[in-house]
């Protein structure tokens, strides 16, 4: 290639994963001076037309991903028709999948990046989840999609973050009888609040296995029968109060809490 080598990148989403191909071929070729533009977004073919006849003036290469089939055809005709050399990088590939899996591509330009951008979001909701969990900063109460109440092993923690996978943020508030709730709980809208509760009986079970696990006695206080109907009498009326959803967990997997939230919370809006 001489100075004056162009190569146009063209794409009908924004143009990254062909300019990042055509740069690292291009820089296989020491002293060759290669003037790469790209041009993202294209969705016309009047564009496609304007950039060829612009390409053909100069020793000029084409290197396109244009996922629309539409647009691709139009353009390797115009590059053709004008005796462009033209490289396409992501139709060859979009074939071969399509014929090894039987299905048929989705065409949908831009798609990688809303797949990053989703991930990202998820990325961000499970730290929050973690921040914010077991009360450690009320703060993120305000800051939260949903806040979970509940007394110990009514599965706060692991609910929400099985929601944060559903990109949802998520704090969660233990309620004891000794600790005054943080006043955030009241200054919000109670549809973005979720109580959860459980029968006593679970709950006895599930603390004494904890209280096993840490190699403590069962006769702490803990497990005690009468603190854990002190707790869910608690709990329930600091929940009556806000007047939010109350969820009995006792016999629920995850799955199902979370699918009855997210029930009613689609009911809401």
């Amino acid at each position: 290639m001489d100075e004056k080598s162009i190569i146009y990148v063209i794409s009908d989403s924004i143009g990254e994963t062909a300019d990042q191909v055509t740069r690292a071929a291009a820089a296989q070729y020491e002293g060759a001076a290669c003037d790469i533009r790209r041009i993202p977004y294209v969705s016309e073919k009047q564009t496609i037309k304007e950039i060829i006849n612009e390409a053909k003036k100069h020793n000029s290469i084409i290197v396109y991903t244009m996922v629309i089939p539409e647009l691709r055809e139009y353009l390797e005709k115009e590059a053709q028709d004008q005796g462009l050399v033209y490289v396409d990088i992501m139709g060859p590939v979009i074939e071969a999948i399509s014929h090894i899996t039987n299905t048929k591509p989705t065409y949908k330009p831009g798609i990688i990046r809303q797949l990053d951008e989703e991930y990202f979001k998820k990325v961000e909701a499970i730290e929050f989840a973690v921040k914010y969990d077991d009360g450690k900063d009320p703060r993120g109460i305000k800051k939260a999609d949903i806040v979970i109440l509940g007394v110990s092993r009514t599965s706060k923690t692991p609910l929400s973050m099985y929601l944060a996978n559903k990109n949802l943020k998520v704090a969660n508030i233990p309620l004891l009888p000794e600790v005054e709730p943080p006043k955030e709980i009241f200054e919000i809208p109670s549809k973005r609040i979720f109580g959860l509760t459980s029968s006593p009986h679970k709950l006895n079970v599930i603390r004494q296995e904890r209280l096993k696990a840490l190699g403590l006695s069962f006769e702490a206080n803990y497990a005690n029968m009468d603190r854990i109907l002190q707790e869910l009498e608690y709990a329930e009326s600091i929940m009556r109060k806000i007047g939010c959803p109350i969820i009995d967990v006792t016999n629920k997997a995850i799955e199902e809490t979370a699918s009855i939230i997210l029930r009613i919370m689609k009911e809401d809006k």
